[in-house]
């Protein structure tokens, strides 16, 4: 642990700044900078010595020219308790450095302009704020590096305690801090310039791939106990809520499952703007609705599948109140995601240590048509030796593109209901069927080889559920006067007559059949309304 006697600092985020030099100054620390960095802190009133100064060498090449000298990189890797570099230190007149405060030319967020030239990306690549950075983090034992402002507090009261010094366990972490920010940086520019294309326009998949993310957590176990797992968080902003910054309110620690099913339910719930309520169990939803409000919802997705709704995952786009915590509490759950609960809703599930509660922060609703391409929206699958990378499913259903097929129209209600139920589907493991009414699911076939045997299912799960709450069920059957949304085209008519004696009055799905002709033709025999999105919602 050695005292700070000098500190080299040159920032593009100027946040916080003023208070940390006035730190280091209050602790006899003299400081050096450059060109804005130095301007700032002078009209602080504060003293600063420049660069050139302190090197005897002045800055040039448009500032190309500044840090890169063995003044600077003498001082900061020269081995504090090493006889032989001190000697050669001193033959060559190297004073140590013993803090650098250095965050980078804002690379990212120029590349992110959709105006960014290729000439305006090369002057924004910095070169030695990174070869400072790596020298001081190297030599962390006897050299303070921060790249990061929210890390000034921490230095300063930690120089407060321990009389202007640091110690070698606080500046390891500084260190580490600095490699995964210097990486993640270096990755940027590679990602940036390999996805150029042969003109200089920047294409979505870049030629080398190269991904940073942080460890949220280690887990007990992966999906199953004898697999070891940890959950990873994406650096930086996301473009919309998220299950990664979620703030859990109380309950166990989220298991591997848990964060895989309700990042399900969550993109789901994302989807409506009206008030409702997903319940996912398994990866998969068994109970969806919406309603005037959020009490409604929830008892209607719930007794769509209360078998499967036991130990699952619910996810609101609405704040949670005492009287729905009520209910909520009287089954037992996994976890309940909403935007925020309050203090009623605290109050009861307090008395659930268990669950988790998980609040987004703000109203989670769905936005309208295909987001951005960022990389915060990419979503990946490992296979063995390689890495699949594709856009998220963002792109929502605008009724001007559906085209009815059949002869009859869908009515206001059937449209409505298949609207729902196409939002829904798109979540459901292929192949998927979803029966919808009155914007609740009424049964959910999920993850079939065969889309009849999946409509089978949905049926069939929509007369148990309908058996378990003692309803009586019609004579065609439970799913009579409902819709039908298919995640991909009916390949065969068999389809459409399953759905047709099931009860089902209309249909929404992809098209693109070879046998769209005899599809449609089933669906004109039996009277029933067909939508045509032209878009497929695979979900493997």
């Amino acid at each position: 642990m050695a005292i700070i006697k000098r500190a080299l600092i040159s920032v593009s985020d100027k946040n916080g700044l003023g208070e940390f030099a006035a730190g280091l100054v209050r602790h006899g620390v003299e400081i050096l900078s450059t060109g804005g960095t130095a301007r700032a802190l002078q009209q602080l009133g504060l003293p600063v010595k420049d660069v050139a100064e302190f090197t005897g060498f002045p800055e040039m090449l448009d500032g190309r020219v500044k840090t890169l000298h063995p003044k600077i990189h003498g001082g900061l890797l020269g081995v504090r308790d090493n006889p032989a570099h001190l000697a050669q230190m001193a033959e060559h007149g190297i004073q140590p450095i013993d803090m650098v405060v250095v965050n980078l030319y804002p690379f990212e967020a120029t590349v992110a302009r959709t105006d960014c030239t290729l000439e305006e990306a090369i002057e924004n690549i910095d070169i030695g704020g990174p070869s400072m950075l790596r020298s001081a983090a190297k030599n962390y034992r006897h050299v303070t590096v921060i790249v990061d402002p929210r890390d000034y507090a921490v230095v300063l009261a930690e120089m407060d305690a321990q009389g202007g010094a640091v110690t070698v366990e606080r500046n390891a972490v500084l260190a580490r801090t600095c490699f995964a920010r210097t990486a993640a940086y270096d990755g940027a520019i590679s990602n940036w310039l390999s996805s150029l294309d042969e003109e200089g326009v920047p294409q979505l998949f870049p030629n080398t791939l190269t991904m940073q993310f942080h460890k949220r957590q280690s887990m007990r176990y992966g999906e199953n106990p004898h697999q070891l797992a940890a959950f990873y968080t994406e650096p930086g902003p996301i473009a919309r809520p998220s299950l990664a910054r979620a703030e859990q309110l109380q309950g166990k620690e989220l298991s591997f499952n848990n964060i895989h099913d309700a990042n399900g339910a969550m993109e789901l719930v994302q989807e409506f703007q009206e008030p409702t309520v997903v319940i996912v169990k398994h990866a998969n939803p068994c109970g969806v609705a919406s309603g005037d409000n959020l009490l409604l919802a929830y008892h209607r997705a719930r007794d769509c599948d209360r078998t499967s709704a036991f130990g699952g995952i619910i996810a609101c786009n609405r704040s949670v109140d005492g009287v729905l915590a009520q209910e909520m509490t009287a089954m037992f759950v996994e976890a309940v995601i909403a935007p925020s609960f309050d203090d009623d809703a605290l109050a009861l599930f307090a008395a659930k240590k268990n669950v988790r509660l998980l609040a987004t922060q703000g109203v989670v609703s769905g936005s309208s048509g295909r987001v951005a391409p960022e990389w915060t929206m990419m979503e990946m699958k490992r296979v063995m030796g390689g890495l699949l990378v594709q856009e998220r499913d963002t792109l929502l259903l605008r009724r001007n593109e559906l085209r009815v097929v059949t002869e009859r129209q869908p009515s206001v209600a059937e449209l409505r209901d298949l609207e729902f139920a196409w939002k829904v589907v798109k979540f459901v493991k292929s192949n998927a069927i979803v029966y919808a009414r009155d914007l609740c699911t009424v049964g959910v076939g999920a993850g079939q080889m065969s889309r009849v045997d999946a409509s089978r299912i949905a049926v069939w799960k929509a007369g148990e559920a309908a058996r378990s709450l003692g309803q009586v069920i019609p004579s065609g059957g439970a799913v009579v006067g409902s819709v039908l949304a298919s995640d991909a085209f009916f390949p065969f008519r068999d389809g459409i007559d399953a759905a047709a004696e099931a009860g089902a009055t209309a249909v929404i799905q992809p098209g693109g059949s070879v046998r769209d002709e005899e599809v449609i033709a089933a669906a004109n025999a039996h009277n029933m309304a067909m939508l045509f999105t032209g878009v497929r919602h695979f979900r493997h």
